[in-house]
């Protein structure tokens, strides 16, 4: 990493990098192949990341987390980022959102989240609203004390079954300048709360050993003490975890480009043809020369926007400009890394397909390439007053 770190940080990568080596590489092909992370596996890397301080370290110390600040955080992500979602998610970071939890919330969702007792998913994404929040079909509306949630929304990931729900749902209409706006509402929602059902989702060829689910709410009935936050503030928290989330993203990107890089200029160095190495042709050399630049100026964009946060003045471009650049660099990389193997890139017998795989997914979730390009543009034009 090419990155200038304090010692700390240094100590921080050294110790999160041997817990990604034991901890995490040796099972990737097995729960790749068999789309599935066992529960003894899970426990198991659950209580090391517990042992070691990783788990909910992105929260505060005052609520028992490990305090990280977003460049320490990124200083993770990278490094989890380098395997499957499937087992890096088990060592969990429960979303700050939680930090909203007031009151018996506390107690009931973001202590057990902390230590591990309980696990939430974030139910955000619908099948007609997906980069389009503001089209949200799931609806609540309140009844007396309680409120009533009725919709769906699908592609909600977890490593593991979730416990919980943040789900957001549309409580009203408010008028703004630029005409009416829904107001949308997070509520938590306990799995077994009637007229609220949880399936697994479709399964995907990238990630996919990783769960993702689908949400149904059928005149699903919640007191008002399980609002997350205020009403009408449920976007407000939405944004956190987005522009949170793509910091992570970008700096998973990184890793798995890193890694795809040192993996591919070995093979380079020492795969023969013609009486050579393979990394003599520029063909081949000019792919790696291409996968370091990309890889340094994915690192710059994201710990610029993770230093940015820390500051408190990341503008919103900053993170977008990250993720969108990393996640695309990958994209590049991943191919470049396939086409240096050649036919073993496509082989299940090295892990190059896989990350090939893995790699899509990127552009897509935590807002599509077109949606970082849309924020940053309109960031740029809205400094002329268009």
């Amino acid at each position: 990493m090419n990155i200038d770190l304090t010692e700390d940080q240094r100590l921080l990568l050294d110790s999160i990098k041997a817990f990604v080596e034991q901890e995490f590489m040796p099972h990737e092909d097995a729960v790749d192949k068999a789309a599935n992370v066992d529960d003894d596996l899970t426990e198991q890397i659950k209580k090391r990341a517990i042992e070691m301080g990783f788990y909910a370290a992105n929260l505060p110390e005052s609520v028992g987390g490990g305090g990280l600040n977003h460049v320490e955080r990124t200083i993770l992500e990278r490094e989890f980022g380098k395997v499957t979602h499937a087992l890096h998610e088990i060592a969990a970071r429960p979303t700050e959102l939680l930090m909203a939890c007031q009151s018996d919330q506390i107690e009931t969702y973001l202590k057990p989240s902390v230590t591990g007792e309980r696990a939430e998913c974030f139910g955000l994404t619908e099948p007609g609203a997906g980069s389009d929040v503001m089209g949200m079909q799931t609806r609540a509306r309140q009844d007396g004390d309680d409120w009533i949630i009725t919709g769906q929304k699908h592609f909600i990931s977890s490593a593991v079954n979730p416990d919980f729900a943040i789900v957001f749902a549309a409580t009203g209409v408010e008028q703004t300048p630029r005409g009416e706006r829904k107001q949308v509402t997070s509520f938590l929602v306990d799995v077994g709360t009637k007229g609220f059902e949880m399936v697994r989702g479709p399964q995907p060829v990238s990630q996919r050993a990783y769960r993702n689910f689908e949400l149904y709410f059928d005149d699903c009935r919640v007191p008002a003490s399980q609002i997350l936050g205020e009403p009408g503030t449920g976007l407000d928290l939405a944004n956190q975890w987005l522009r949170a989330g793509r910091i992570w993203v970008a700096a998973g990107c990184c890793g798995k480009l890193e890694r795809l890089l040192e993996l591919s200029t070995e093979w380079a160095a020492t795969r023969q043809q013609f009486g050579q190495p393979i990394g003599k042709f520029q063909g081949t050399s000019f792919k790696l020369a291409d996968m370091a630049t990309e890889l340094l100026a994915s690192d710059l964009l994201t710990f610029h926007a993770a230093r940015g946060a820390d500051a408190d003045n990341m503008r919103p471009d900053d993170v977008a400009m990250a993720k969108l650049y990393a996640s695309e660099a990958l994209g590049r990389g991943a191919d470049n890394a396939v086409q240096i193997f050649g036919g073993m890139g496509l082989m299940e017998a090295l892990p190059i397909e896989r990350l090939w795989r893995d790699a899509r997914l990127e552009r897509i979730w935590e807002g599509t390439s077109e949606i970082q390009r849309h924020i940053i543009s309109r960031t740029l034009l809205r400094e002329h007053g268009a």
